[in-house]
């Protein structure tokens, strides 16, 4: 699964590299979690860096706080839950990154760790999106989930889950490309390559997301 990442890359940096430009200015973010509002790039808007809350709302809640809000969605199963079927034909995102978290079992506890790029660059997870009707207010508000996939072999060691990373520009605006059908989308959702990345055992700082700091990125 992922559940905790980093985007630490300056906005101007992070401008060029995904050739869109940020709504409003966004602060570093060193332990993202679920329900904060976080850079994406949708397929509908592919020239915007939006702040949108991560755990997946459809559409049709009335009541979003009494349902789940899946922050993953499985690769796998994609073409076969309605709701998530429906969105990896309409509602595609870029989900803006430059490490993930992930917390390796042992006998003695779980153990975090950092996985990002050799190159330490920044990448995109690919991702889901859906916007509600909140009837308080009238307005509709978005919120995304991350695709995750099988582990690739330096992932394996620590779980059984990875984030899809896709490789690349080229790979990013096929998956928000609407005139690809689900079956093109769907061939993207793979294990990135491992040799092009690395990771190491962090503290336990990062176990709490009140802390967003650098000292959350340090080695144990």
């Amino acid at each position: 699964m992922c559940g905790r990442y980093t985007f630490i890359t300056p906005a101007p940096m992070a401008e060029k590299r995904f050739d869109a430009a940020f709504d409003a200015p966004a602060l570093a973010t060193y332990n993202a979690a679920p329900s904060q509002q976080l850079p994406i790039i949708t397929n509908a808007a592919p020239g915007r860096i939006q702040l949108i809350a991560w755990g997946l709302v459809p559409s049709w809640s009335r009541d979003p706080a009494a349902g789940p809000k899946p922050i993953n969605a499985r690769a796998e199963t994609l073409a076969e839950k309605p709701s998530f079927r429906q969105l990896l034909a309409r509602r595609r995102c870029l989900v803006l990154a430059d490490s993930f978290f992930e917390w390796q079992a042992l006998p003695a506890g779980k153990v975090p760790h950092r996985i990002l790029l050799r190159d330490e660059a920044p990448f995109a997870f690919a991702g889901l999106w859906d916007e509600w009707l909140d009837r308080a207010t009238g307005e509709l508000r978005p919120t995304f989930t991350i695709v995750t996939t099988e582990p690739n072999e330096l992932m394996a060691k620590l779980h059984n889950r990875m984030p899809v990373i896709l490789p690349g520009p080229e790979a990013e605006r096929a998956w928000l490309d609407d005139g690809l059908g689900p079956a093109a989308h769907q061939q993207l959702l793979v294990p990135y390559d491992a040799a092009a990345m690395r990771e190491y055992e962090i503290t336990k700082r990062v176990n709490s997301p009140a802390h967003n700091d650098p000292e959350v990125l340090a080695a144990a």
